[in-house]
């Protein structure tokens, strides 16, 4: 066999246009990794990820304070930028989850289901960001699942 006719299949052809997700894939975090950063970063990477919590003391504390962070911290680089860019995508998506959830409880107040759901995207909302923090604060990757990205 001659070095052309080690691989017999054809090349894939290319794709035109944005792939089409299906519906599975919306709770996926995307894989692509962060730009590398320096340890420091990595500490004002995980207080971006911690300022979140904010959001229990003051109302929309959860998007304001990553937001404050996120602008003052992404001029020193990609990483922080990026994360920066996660944790504000997640917690603008996770308002929008609780308000809707509020809604449909309020709404739906004769079932059982609703009334117990604002409770469980509050408590997913706490879990994830204690995972991000944990992930980020021994230097892997976390990517927030079912976040719509607002800000690319």
């Amino acid at each position: 066999m001659s070095e052309g006719e080690l691989n017999p299949l054809p090349p894939e052809p290319p794709i035109d246009g944005p792939e089409k997700k299906s519906k599975s894939d919306f709770f996926k975090s995307p894989d692509i990794p962060y730009p590398a950063g320096a340890p420091e970063q990595r500490q004002w990477a995980v207080a971006i990820h911690a300022s979140g919590f904010a959001g229990l003391v003051f109302p929309f504390g959860n998007i304001l304070a990553p937001l404050i962070l996120w602008m003052i911290k992404k001029p020193e680089g990609a990483y922080l930028d990026e994360i920066g860019k996660e944790v504000v995508n997640f917690h603008i998506s996770f308002s929008i989850y609780a308000v809707v959830s509020i809604l449909a409880a309020i709404l739906l107040s004769c079932l059982i289901i609703p009334i117990i759901l604002p409770f469980v995207v509050g408590i997913g909302g706490i879990v994830l960001m204690i995972l991000a923090i944990v992930k980020t604060s021994n230097g892997e990757d976390y990517r927030y699942p079912a976040t719509i990205r607002f800000i690319k």
